[in-house]
């Protein structure tokens, strides 16, 4: 019988079933510990009755499901409407069309030292910072709502923009491809349910457009001066100097363009 079914099976139903199985798991990685995985719970209790409502004849639920499962994709579309345009982009930045433009390592260490020494000197006065460092995905919808500056990257210039009394100390500053893009840039807060009540609206900020994009956000803590790094929508906390350096260069260099972290 195994034999029978086994012979029956083409190529393209095991295609078939290998991706919408990777999709169905690439989309649970994306809401895992969102509000919209508890959506997605709560969605699943709803639909139990009609499973098994065939076998304990409980019609007048099967009927009330029925006319109400028409519209359910609209209303999928609505509640997960970030999980599928964070799966598009996610697909998007896979592709061939990507403009990205790779620093060189001489170009990236000078960068990079730059930002250590504003971040310290801000974490020495305790003065709050988020500097948004881009990589694959594109930045433009947040460049836009700052004030645009496309200028040199220096430590000078970095903690004149944070310094309390400058009109752009409150939002956020922007770096692509070796350019300081943007100040006073304003960032989506993260809904991430999970993430620790101490952190306040610029260190969940930092984590939002990480978890909109594959973007690095270097954060100074204005109560602590604590230094923070977030990716992928994880935040790794308490740097000095030389974690903070050996962090980015790893994180923003072209071969290892990924998120090192393991835990929040």
């Amino acid at each position: 019988m195994l034999i029978y079914l086994l012979s029956d099976i083409r190529i393209f139903d095991l295609i078939d079933i290998a991706v919408v199985s990777i999709v169905i798991y690439e989309f649970i990685l994306l809401i895992k510990g969102t509000r919209a995985m508890q959506i997605l719970v709560g969605l699943a209790l709803v639909l139990l009755p009609l499973v098994i409502s065939p076998w304990i004849q409980l019609n007048t639920v099967i009927w009330i499901l029925e006319k109400i499962l028409p519209i359910g994709v609209l209303a999928l579309l609505i509640l997960f409407q970030p999980e599928f345009r964070k799966t598009l982009e996610k697909l998007g930045r896979r592709g061939i069309f990507g403009n990205k433009v790779y620093l060189k390592d001489e170009e990236l260490e000078k960068m990079i030292t730059q930002i250590q020494k504003a971040v310290l000197a801000l974490a020495k006065t305790k003065t709050g910072a988020i500097m948004v460092l881009s990589r694959e995905s594109g930045l433009e919808d947040f460049i836009e709502s700052g004030v645009v500056i496309k200028g040199a990257i220096s430590s000078e210039l970095l903690q004149n923009i944070f310094y309390p009394k400058s009109p752009l100390h409150d939002g956020a500053v922007i770096i692509s491809n070796g350019l300081l893009e943007a100040a006073g840039c304003i960032l989506p807060l993260s809904d991430n349910p999970k993430l620790q009540q101490e952190l306040g609206t610029r260190h969940r900020a930092a984590i939002g457009v990480t978890e909109t994009s594959d973007a690095v956000s270097v954060i100074v803590s204005e109560e602590t001066g604590i230094i923070s790094i977030a990716a992928n929508g994880i935040i790794n906390r308490r740097l000095d100097g030389d974690e903070l350096v050996r962090n980015l260069k790893r994180m923003l260099s072209p071969l290892q363009n990924k998120n090192i972290f393991k835990n929040s």
